[in-house]
């Protein structure tokens, strides 16, 4: 995912970096392909394959509990790292460079992803239903469908870096005072008024966007934590906050976090999904719930894995410099990949839990091979 300036070459990887930061960067991605793996095989969400679709069995639950676990904080936590290299950026580079590099870096590979991958990925699914695959990519063309799928992160992304800018050009492109760093870490009571700001406003918008509907590929429904998210990196880059989280504060949230995980499957057996009881928005008591369980679960695991990581990898191996380069070409690039490796072995019979294992890992590792081919590619690396 992209977050922050690549190195230009995976020899010369994170030597000057936060390495705990890309250790980071680079697991996360690799979730986002368990994540949507997950929804492959009966997890419920949107993708462009389902060989096994939702239903009340105990492994589809167990995989719909994943995902909704990822989606309460691994996007968010991409926008507070975004957010957090974000002035950094704009001081090196200047307002014009800088919204030059958003659109190179995130709008290319959009409008990439929009007319070629894509519709590929449509295509290749489309075989599972008996669609040649030729004549749905032509029409698909033809009909100049643009598709976002996962590219719709690098969307928000190039929105949120340019409204922006009014922000970081009223700060000036001066580094930060030597005081800044000794800023206060956010205290648990403004940790804790954040996460119910959160909670109430994503219930709000849900009210006219629930979870699952989309304007040109954004789900509005999951923003009141993805502006927050990003804002609050901002803010913490001068203090640099997250490279310097009080290990009590991590404890503390962490507990919010276990306690608060088991509400909302609790939730869904007291109140059943159904019109009365859709978590995905409305005056519903399992969308409030939802709507505020996201943040108290995300908080605690943002807060974890940025100590554990930080603590655990100061220096990468080489093996994670290359993930860490790669994350961003891997991406991009793991639909069509997840999709045909899905559907090499779909007529196997094996449980869906152990499907979801080896196509995950396979995936995994097919992308890394192939972003590593890619990234060759002369001239590529400056937007990659």
């Amino acid at each position: 995912m992209e977050i922050s300036e690549r190195p230009q070459t995976e020899g010369e990887a994170h030597r000057s970096r936060n390495g705990g930061l890309d250790a980071l960067r680079a697991v996360m991605t690799l979730l986002v392909l368990f994540h949507h793996t997950a929804i492959t095989y009966g997890a419920s969400g949107g993708w462009f394959y389902h060989e096994v679709m939702p239903t009340g069995s105990l492994s589809s639950n167990l995989l719909t509990m994943f995902v909704a676990t990822n989606q309460a904080y691994f996007m968010g936590l991409f926008f507070l790292l975004a957010g957090y290299f974000t002035p950094t950026a704009f001081r090196a580079k200047g307002s014009a460079a800088y919204l030059r590099d958003r659109l190179l870096r995130l709008g290319v590979p959009l409008l990439v992803f929009g007319l070629v991958i894509g519709p590929l990925t449509v295509a290749l699914a489309g075989l599972a239903s008996s669609h040649a695959f030729w004549p749905t990519l032509l029409t698909l063309w033809h009909r100049g469908r643009f598709i976002e799928g996962p590219l719709w992160f690098a969307e928000a992304l190039l929105l949120f870096g340019v409204a922006a800018v009014p922000w970081l050009l009223w700060r000036g492109t001066a580094a930060p005072p030597p005081e800044a760093a000794n800023a206060p870490f956010p205290s648990n009571t403004v940790l804790t008024i954040a996460a119910l700001l959160t909670g109430a406003a994503a219930f709000t918008i849900r009210l006219w966007w629930p979870v699952g509907s989309n304007w040109h590929g954004l789900q509005f429904g999951y923003f009141a934590s993805y502006v927050l998210l990003f804002a609050a990196g901002c803010a913490a880059a001068a203090p640099r906050w997250l490279e310097r989280i009080p290990r009590r504060t991590a404890r503390i949230w962490l507990g919010v976090t276990l306690v608060s995980l088991p509400l909302l499957p609790l939730s869904a057996v007291v109140w059943p999904p159904g019109p009365a009881g859709s978590s995905d928005g409305g005056w519903t008591i399992p969308a409030a719930i939802y709507a505020f369980w996201e943040p108290l679960v995300a908080w605690g695991l943002i807060l974890l894995l940025l100590a554990v990581f930080q603590r655990r990898y100061q220096h990468l191996e080489p093996r994670w410099q290359q993930l860490a380069v790669r994350a961003y070409t891997i991406y991009i690039i793991h639909p069509p990949v997840l999709v045909g490796l899905a559907l090499a072995w779909r007529s196997m019979t094996a449980p869906p839990l152990f499907k979801f294992a080896v196509t995950g890992i396979a995936t995994c590792v097919a992308c890394f091979l192939l972003a590593g081919q890619i990234l060759r590619i002369p001239r590529i690396q400056k937007i990659l």
